[in-house]
């Protein structure tokens, strides 16, 4: 099981965008999700970059809401002249199959421009689980169906769907309680007010080594160097508008098809 917290980059397409002369102005990058997450640290990294080459800052917003789809709506109605960019997630593969009814249409509205960033998710509990490893937490899991909670950045984020995937290979009851980021996910784990999360491995760092929260494993076949006892996946280089086109479409396949058959719908 690999989930992936896709740090992925997308522009409304416009002529203005493939000029020789863009940007002549700050650019705006919409992060979907709160201050302090992995998807705005990307984003602030991703931007500050582009504001050296570019020789234009690139102004990060962040607009959390709906999983994600408040600010993606906010850039697909935002002047179609390529000043307003979005720094998407896994999220784009699965909304249309979360929500009925979208204000947008991933493939019709947005341009893909580059894979950015591959992260993996680690399975984290709180401390006062007793469960050392995923075995063990299964097994907590099965001994009291329902009771144990898992955090998530909202309906139908990689931590969702990592959770969603759980649940269904190890035949548990755990039950999902969607914020409106990864940040504020973290935070009621380490709080103790939700048991576990698959978070995204660079909102944990800290808390794992302190202590403040248990590390079990994570989403992906190879390891990292931070946690070397874990398997991780590797970070990416860019990725061409092609490449990442097909990318965006195959994980919409795959990630509706585990949306439909989970049942889940958005609110």
């Amino acid at each position: 099981m690999r989930t992936l917290l896709t740090g992925v980059c997308a522009l409304l397409f416009c002529a203005a965008a493939a000029a020789q002369n863009f940007p002549e102005k700050p650019v705006t990058m919409v992060a979907p999700f709160p201050a302090g997450g992995s998807v705005d640290l990307v984003a602030r990294a991703v931007a500050r970059e582009m504001g050296e080459i570019w020789k234009h800052p690139v102004i990060v917003s962040n607009r959390p809401g709906a999983s994600g789809t408040i600010g993606v709506e906010a850039v697909v109605r935002a002047a179609p002249d390529g000043y307003t960019i979005l720094m998407g997630t896994t999220a784009l593969s699965t909304a249309s199959a979360v929500y009925s009814k979208l204000p947008f249409d991933v493939q019709r509205d947005l341009a893909p421009v580059s894979l950015v960033v591959r992260m993996t998710n680690i399975l984290v509990v709180h401390p006062s689980v007793p469960a050392r490893s995923v075995k063990e937490l299964v097994a907590v899991a099965k001994a009291r169906p329902g009771l144990l909670t898992s955090a998530s950045a909202g309906v139908g984020s990689s931590n969702h769907m990592a959770l969603v995937l759980f649940t269904m290979m190890s035949r548990t009851d755990i039950s999902h309680i969607p914020y409106k980021g990864a940040a504020p996910a973290v935070t009621d784990v380490i709080g103790g007010h939700a048991h576990m999360t698959f978070a995204p491995i660079a909102a944990v760092v800290a808390p794992i080594k302190s202590g403040r929260m248990r590390a079990l494993a994570v989403t992906a076949a190879t390891r990292s160097a931070l946690f070397p006892e874990l398997p991780t996946v590797a970070e990416a280089v860019g990725s061409s508008p092609d490449e990442f086109a097909r990318f965006l479409q195959s994980e919409m396949v795959k990630w509706g098809k585990v949306v439909r058959a989970a049942g889940i719908k958005g609110e």
